[in-house]
């Protein structure tokens, strides 16, 4: 059974996929866990499915649902602070609806930097604390037809590495999540539910490896956490690729 620093806990989005699975895995470790998403049902099922969880529901697309985890976490007894809730838009830009992009930035940009600075705001005059946000490699290369959802995992590496920084010298661990493709309710909610098909197995990795990643990778304060051989050495070479060619393959790989 894994151990961590942390025996307190915060999982936004912990109502399916990742977020539900590192709930689970923060439970076997002993860690109390208030979980967070917008259906409560799915929260007060996980609590009876494990000891120590609390269920809490907000929606995080709302400044309310936002403000009340805020609050949440100000209470300051909260040791570690997952930033999992999330989702993409599958399709081409222009026939998209507008109304669902800007509560996808909402949620996948604004709702996690208010978070994230609760959290540090929180964490960095006790001197300690851990805060993990979920990226994407998709947030090292663009995506066309999930371009919206790579442009906000880009900016959620982005801040979280300056986050580390400056966190560090306080005490406090930033990590950066950043998953390749997994089998979660992501693609159903994204309309991606092609991948399954398109993409061959080895290219999947599972949700418990990627939560075991990310929570490892939090404790130990690693900038990045990128879970599977495979993607790893694709965040390895996105450096020394030229920006036209990862645009170029990207595209060839999104429309199959």
């Amino acid at each position: 059974m894994a151990t961590y620093p942390f025996r307190t806990a915060l999982v936004t989005g912990a109502s399916s996929g990742i977020g539900e699975v590192m709930t689970a895995q923060l439970a076997d470790a002993g860690v109390a866990t208030t979980v967070v998403a917008r259906r409560l049902e799915r929260l007060e099922a996980l609590a009876e499915r494990h000891d120590g969880i609390t269920p809490m529901a907000a929606d995080l697309s709302t400044d309310d649902g936002q403000r009340a985890v805020v609050d949440r976490i100000a209470e300051g007894d909260i040791d570690l602070v997952v930033n999992n809730a999330g989702f993409g838009t599958n399709g081409d830009f222009h026939e998209l609806d507008p109304d669902r992009l800007a509560d996808e930035i909402e949620v996948n940009v604004a709702a996690l930097t208010r978070l994230s600075q609760a959290s540090l705001a929180a964490m960095v005059p006790r001197g300690s604390g851990y805060l993990l946000n979920v990226s994407s490699v998709a947030s090292f290369q663009p995506a066309p037809q999930l371009a919206v959802y790579a442009a906000t995992k880009a900016y959620v590496t982005s801040l979280t590495e300056s986050l580390h920084e400056e966190a560090a010298p306080h005490g406090v661990h930033v990590t950066a999540l950043c998953p390749g493709l997994t089998k979660t309710e992501f693609q159903s909610v994204s309309n991606t539910d092609t991948y399954a098909d398109q993409f061959p197995s080895f290219v999947w990795t599972s949700p418990d490896e990627v939560a075991r990643c990310g929570l490892d990778g939090v404790a130990a304060n690693r900038t990045l956490a990128v879970p599977g051989a495979q993607y790893k050495v694709m965040v390895a070479t996105t450096n020394i690729t030229p920006r036209w060619l990862r645009r170029r393959a990207s595209s060839i790989v999104q429309r199959g």
